[in-house]
C-alpha cells in the first residue's frame, strides 16, 4: 500500500526503486567516502544518499528530483559529501545547490543544530542508576 507524499514526490515501492536503477554489471558502485572520494564528477551514481539530483525521503521511499529541468551533466556539484569537505559555504551557495530557498536552508541549520546541541547534552549527563 502506497502513503501519502508530499507535493513534487512520486511514490514508488522499494521494487520499483531497483528497478530504475540498475548498473551495468562492469561497473562497481562506491561503497564508502573512500570508494568515491576522488572519483568521476559529476558523479553517475544517483542513487547514492548524498547525490545532490534526487532525494528520498526515508518515511515512504518517494523520490524528488530537485532538478527536473536540468541534465545532471549540467550541475556543478553533484555530491553532498564534497560540499561539506570543502568547509564553511554561505546559505545562498547551499540553497542554490539543493535547489531550496535560503530561508528553508537557515531553518533546516536552526533545526539541525538545535539537535546537535540536544545530543551533547544528552551524552554529557551521568547514566540513570539500574535497579
Amino acid at each position: 500500500m502506497r502513503s501519502t507524499t508530499l507535493p513534487g514526490w512520486v511514490p514508488l515501492t522499494r521494487d520499483e526503486r531497483r528497478e530504475l536503477v540498475e548498473y551495468p554489471t562492469d561497473v562497481r558502485r562506491p561503497m564508502t567516502r573512500g570508494d568515491c572520494e576522488n572519483g568521476e564528477r559529476p558523479c553517475p551514481f544517483v542513487s547514492c544518499r548524498y547525490h545532490l539530483y534526487l532525494d528520498v525521503l526515508p518515511s515512504t521511499g518517494s523520490i524528488r528530483i530537485n532538478y527536473p529541468s536540468r541534465d545532471i551533466d549540467d550541475l556543478t556539484e553533484t555530491c553532498a559529501l564534497d560540499v561539506a569537505n570543502r568547509g564553511g559555504s554561505h546559505l545562498e551557495e547551499i540553497a542554490v545547490l539543493l535547489n531550496l530557498t535560503r530561508e528553508r536552508i537557515r531553518q533546516l541549520e536552526t533545526s539541525a543544530l538545535a539537535h546537535l546541541h540536544q545530543t551533547i547534552l544528552d551524552s554529557s549527563k551521568p547514566p540513570k542508576d539500574s535497579p
